[in-house]
């Protein structure tokens, strides 16, 4: 039943054994059986690609949505001639249980479903032969594994790249937890100074040899070490300095180094950055040593009618939506996300905040610790993954430790403490942070706290978060205080004359009071600074089957773009005015207010410009001047039956922007 399979197998691997290093990494993507686990006939069994989510029921807002078994079969031919090699099986990520298994024998399980793991098969195969590698998956809530619930939904399935890495007997050994077996560890940065170790598991009898490339691939530094054969794995630790480095800038230069690690015949490619930060007493951020301003979202995987099965070029699409707004920080929530989203956004820029799944009910019933070994074990082991698998990449300087939690019934202040603990015994490079929603002791255990807050929304005024942050930072004046998440729920479709704050679970979610929301939180950030970093929650609507509200069952639509990624909401536009500079435009908001009952109308503009002139019916309003807020208004304006027309333009951009609006 696997013919087709082992037939595209075998030519990719001919092709692909032309070109390849003595290391080879296959991926194995393609040609597989699907079958639910409550089903007993393997003719059952369907034919998919991965990456794979099989409860797609949760999309349509089925709060019950399918949480439990399922199967996956892929039938490959190993030749005979690999019987010297050492093979490693890696899968990028598995929801949320998976027990392997090869030809019949298991050979490992997993727990979590966001992280990667990996298992050396070489004695598990039979060479020159048909194997047979089956996986076994369940999404199923377990009071062991994080995460115990979520405002989120929970795919099944095989969603992310598997490989077959075939090693040359004196290898590079991936760690226990599934990263590459290379850590590039910075010891001392500045300006004028970049003091760096450069440390390689190896196992075999070989040289182990690193050369530091510059950014034109010139070689810069160059060290080697021989290391004698060994039963057990060997850490080898090379160190590197380097004079007047450059450094990885945010956005404005994102420059990385290139580590080429040799061990024999094997070799890993390992890009990094060189750069230093810190959040200051006055709670401002620095990089590099200058004050940089965190323009942050928050974001989840998933995407419209797929789930967590999401593609590189999806991933690359949003990376570019971001890069529009003008965004130099992400928040990556509630779980680690694909690696190659991490590169995406090293080559951008953009700061990284990546987290465990260690997550709390919200404003829900139920709990986010449950206070037994095995949870707290499982917790601790995602955490190891976590950093041990995005440890070299340059965006990433936050470990967020838990989301939303509550310090009632089961208490996770200690148990707080001892990741935290971990992480800065793994990393004491990076900080921690966490994301709250609460007060309690559990707010003083990271590095950083940040909090998420929804003035304005689900109640108070949208700029009560000034007043609320000078208060909390009066009380505790040692805090570091970041806002990780604040929004607004809005449907495009959703259109309203006057400004009116709308219910937060009614049906009903206004476009313009998203927009609104919006504009009186960045003038709290421009007037008063009074975040170390604010992340907008969410830059794309998400699904949740559970949620009841505003134009679609089962969505968070507070997205500043839609979860289709086809429109781009006005306040993705407000964004854009006061994040990005370069991109220069005009932007005519209330646009998808078209049909109006009112002649007496007032326009705005959105626009990183300095002036815009509007015109009505090609009859020039006049020009007015950025209001500091990338806002541009003209009040009272008349407009007649039938169907109007307006046109925004500016000297400073050869975009302009024209709508057309309906009075009844």
């Amino acid at each position: 039943m696997y013919k087709n399979g082992i037939l595209s197998f075998l030519l990719f691997l001919s092709i692909y054994c032309l070109s390849a290093q003595e290391r080879q990494k296959i991926n194995l993507n393609n040609d597989w059986k699907f079958i639910e686990g409550y089903k007993v006939n393997m003719s059952d069994a369907i034919d998919i690609q991965l990456p794979h989510t099989y409860n797609l029921d949760a999309m349509s807002a089925k709060a019950d949505y399918y949480r439990g078994a399922a199967d996956y079969f892929k039938e490959i031919e190993i030749p005979e001639d690999w019987k010297n090699k050492h093979l490693y099986l890696r899968f990028g990520a598995v929801n949320q249980v998976s027990t392997v298994s090869i030809n019949g024998k298991t050979i490992g399980e997993h727990f979590g479903g966001y992280n990667a793991f990996g298992f050396d098969i070489s004695d598990a195969v039979n060479f020159g032969e048909k194997n047979v590698i089956e996986v076994r998956v369940t999404n199923a809530l377990d009071l062991g594994i994080m995460p115990l619930l979520g405002d989120f939904n929970f795919y099944g399935g095989i969603y992310r790249d598997v490989d077959l890495m075939v090693l040359p007997e004196n290898h590079i050994i991936p760690s226990k937890y599934a990263a590459n077996g290379v850590r590039i560890v910075q010891k001392e940065v500045s300006d004028s100074d970049a003091k760096f170790e450069v440390t390689t598991r190896v196992k075999g009898k070989a040289t182990v040899e690193v050369e530091i490339l510059d950014e034109d691939k010139q070689l810069i530094a160059s060290k080697k070490q021989r290391v004698n054969a060994s039963k057990e794995a060997q850490k080898v630790n090379l160190d590197f300095s380097i004079k007047n480095p450059r450094l990885w800038n945010g956005t404005e230069d994102p420059h990385q180094y290139t580590a080429v690690i040799k061990f024999g015949e094997d070799q890993i490619l390992q890009k990094f950055g060189l750069r230093y930060f810190e959040v200051d007493d006055a709670n401002h951020f620095h990089l590099n040593g200058k004050p940089l301003t965190l323009k942050g979202v928050g974001k989840h995987q998933d995407f419209s009618n797929i789930g967590n099965a999401i593609s590189k070029e999806q991933m690359k699409l949003d990376v570019e939506i971001m890069k529009e707004m003008g965004v130099n920080a992400v928040r990556l929530t509630h779980y680690p996300h694909d690696p190659y989203l991490v590169e995406l956004l090293d080559e951008a820029g953009m700061i990284v905040w990546t987290e465990i799944p260690f997550v709390g009910p919200g404003g829900y019933r139920a709990k986010g610790f449950v206070n037994t070994d095995r949870f707290k074990e499982n917790g601790k082991q995602q955490l190891h993954e976590l950093i041990d698998q995005y440890f070299n990449h340059p965006s990433v300087l936050f470990w967020g430790l838990f989301n939303e939690l509550k310090e009632d019934g089961d208490n996770p202040v200690e148990y707080i403490k001892e990741l935290n603990q971990l992480a800065k015994k793994e990393d004491p490079s990076r900080y921690t942070v966490a994301a709250s929603n609460r007060n309690g002791k559990l707010n003083e255990i990271t590095d950083l706290i940040a909090f998420n807050q929804y003035f304005g929304w689900y109640g108070g005024d949208p700029a009560g978060v000034g007043t609320w942050a000078k208060n909390y930072r009066k009380n505790n004046p040692q805090a570091k205080l970041g806002l990780s998440e604040y929004g607004a729920g809005a449907s495009p479709y959703h259109q309203q004359d006057s400004l009116k704050k709308p219910v937060a679970n009614s049906r009903w979610h206004p476009e313009n009071w998203q927009t609104h929301f919006h504009e009186e939180h960045l003038k709290v950030f421009k007037d008063d600074d009074p975040f170390w970093g604010t992340f907008v929650w969410v830059m794309f609507d998400f699904y949740a089957a559970h949620r009841t509200e505003g134009e679609r069952d089962g969505v968070n639509d507070k997205g500043l773009v839609s979860l289709d990624r086809n429109i781009k909401k006005d306040a993705f536009y407000l964004y854009k005015a006061n994040w990005n500079d370069t991109d220069k435009f005009v932007y005519i908001a209330e646009r998808r207010n078209s049909v109006r009952s009112v002649s007496d109308q007032d326009f705005k503009i959105y626009s990183n410009t300095d002036e815009v002139e509007l015109f009505l019916n090609e009859k020039s309003l006049g020009v007015q001047k950025n209001d500091g807020y990338g806002r541009f208004t003209w009040k009272n304006n008349q407009l007649q039956k039938g169907r109007n027309y307006l046109k925004a333009v500016s000297k400073q951009s050869d975009k302009a922007d024209e709508v057309i609006i309906t009075l009844e």
